[in-house]
């Protein structure tokens, strides 16, 4: 019994840092998509991303042609404090409005 409630404390822990981990990745892809479709439409991106980001995400718009990739990287802690941040990405794709102005970054 003393040797299993650590056990079963690291599990928890463990499973809350997952349980975060994919509610950040959710948020980065959601921050993305948006990033993304603002470009697309002649608007800033990194601002209308950087508006629903998770706390100390990186917006990065890439303009290629007639395509705006927003990517969206954030860090999330692993057990508590004490090891290094995992980080999670999310990236959104779209495609430039005709007739609108250039996509912007």
């Amino acid at each position: 019994m003393a040797a299993g409630l650590p056990a079963l404390m690291l599990l928890l822990l463990t499973g809350l840092t997952a349980v975060n981990a994919v509610s950040t990745k959710a948020a980065c892809l959601d921050t993305a998509r948006e990033a993304a479709l603002a470009a697309s439409r002649g608007e800033p991106g990194v601002t209308a991303g950087s508006r629903s980001a998770p706390s100390g995400a990186e917006v990065t718009i890439v303009v290629e042609g007639g395509r705006v990739r927003a990517t969206v990287r954030a860090p999330v802690r692993v057990l508590g404090g004490r090891l290094p941040a995992v980080s999670v990405v999310g990236v959104a794709v779209a495609v430039a409005e005709p007739g609108l102005p250039e996509p912007q970054p």
